[in-house]
């Protein structure tokens, strides 16, 4: 998977964090990563762009033109690219959602995955996660990311509940 779109079910769920994770991650391994942000962003730009050591470009569905949107994306696209999200998957200036990250993730075509804080959750994770589902058949959610858990007990009960209820693998874990 060369494409793919950070996001969460709130603002504060620590997409940045992981974003700047990932991107410093695949990059000590040898990879070329593109940051994108979707949003009119500056400081999570220059974290993201200093993590992958490419410069990370804005992408915005409310102050850019969609064919502006999708020529940047594909202008500096490069081996691995990580858009991060603003706010939740579905949240956005629009009613209609026309300007959320969903959107974004549709226009692009990118997988979604998404940064759950799991403080406190149990097998509450799993409606959240059938109901991001179910909320838009078009998005892919990909995998989840589970943030600030209460440790190893938690995130093996998150990992067991969500394995049973849903589709979604745990692709990472945050204590």
């Amino acid at each position: 998977m060369n494409r793919m779109l950070i996001s969460a079910a709130h603002k504060s769920s620590g997409k940045t964090m992981v974003s700047i994770g990932l991107c410093a991650a695949l990059k000590s391994r040898g990879h070329a990563v593109q940051p994108f942000k979707k949003g009119p962003d500056y400081i999570d730009p220059m974290w993201l762009s200093l993590a992958a050591g490419h410069p990370c470009r804005n992408l915005d569905l409310y102050l850019m033109d969609t064919p502006d949107v999708v020529d940047t994306f594909e202008r500096h696209a490069s081996e691995v690219n990580l858009v991060e999200g603003n706010k939740g998957l579905y949240d956005g200036l629009s009613l209609d959602g026309s300007n959320s990250n969903a959107a974004l993730a549709k226009l692009l075509d990118l997988p979604v995955f998404l940064v759950i804080d799991a403080r406190g959750m149990t097998r509450g994770i799993a409606p959240l996660i059938l109901g991001y589902q179910a909320f838009d058949k078009d998005i892919q959610i990909a995998g989840v990311i589970l943030n600030k858990l209460g440790g190893s007990r938690h995130e093996s009960k998150l990992r067991e509940v969500i394995e049973h209820y849903t589709d979604v693998p745990v692709v990472g874990a945050i204590q």
